[in-house]
């Protein structure tokens, strides 16, 4: 409840940013990623930002309805994993690790796959958001097109690329998209400051996850 009351005063942005920060400070700090046993990616609060951001993608309309289902099956599978055993699954990568182990990382609905696509999904909105506070006046289509042919398309096959084709139709223009991003009372100027510093931490964060996933060889992995 507390979270909800906070969030009413400010944008989903700001909470994003509020959590990024809290995995850093919880992220131990390193040079070698020859580390498997030692990274810790707090469980909880990446599923929080993922949250956040299907909040960011509603804003976008029915057009996202296709990625924000696929995260919120995600989020819900790398949760129930983690109410299973907090003590054990609190860390992400001891999740990877455990399913690399036992062989199953890449197979069916593994929760390896899981946070791949999580990372992907927040590779979209980073990329949206990055082209947004570049140019605020492109129009969406380009903006979303954009941003889901260098983060999801070349992981994407045919059927869910057709299904982002159809969704284009139904974007809304960039000025209301941008109205709806602002909580009452914030200007543009200070909007644009938050996106900003939300990419800030995002980037060298996804950085991270991503090589990660070669350690453990799930970066190549494709959809239908």
């Amino acid at each position: 409840m507390k979270r909800t009351r906070e969030m009413e005063k400010g944008s989903e942005i700001q909470s994003a940013i509020e959590e990024l920060s809290m995995l850093i400070e919880l992220k131990p700090t390193g040079d070698n990623l020859d580390r498997t046993t030692t990274v810790h990616i707090p469980t909880r609060p990446f599923l929080n930002v993922c949250n956040l951001v299907i909040q960011v993608l509603d804003k976008i309309g029915p057009t996202m309805a296709v990625l924000r289902q696929d995260i919120n099956q995600n989020i819900q599978r790398l949760e129930m994993l983690c109410n299973s055993d907090p003590s054990i699954y609190s860390n992400l990568v001891e999740i990877l690790k455990k399913e690399a182990d036992e062989g199953n990382a890449r197979k069916g609905a593994s929760c390896s796959k899981a946070f791949v696509w999580l990372a992907r999904s927040l590779d979209f909105t980073g990329a949206l958001l990055q082209r947004l506070v570049a140019d605020p006046g492109q129009k969406m289509e380009q903006l979303v097109e954009e941003s889901y042919s260098i983060t999801l398309k070349p992981w994407h096959g045919w059927i869910s690329t057709a299904a982002y084709k159809v969704s284009l139709k139904l974007l809304p223009d960039n000025k209301t998209f941008i109205d709806l991003l602002m909580p009452k009372d914030e200007t543009y100027d200070n909007l644009k400051e938050h996106m900003q510093t939300f990419i800030s931490l995002l980037v060298p964060f996804l950085e991270e996850i991503h090589s990660i996933l070669i350690l453990y060889g799930l970066d190549r992995l494709k959809s239908t």
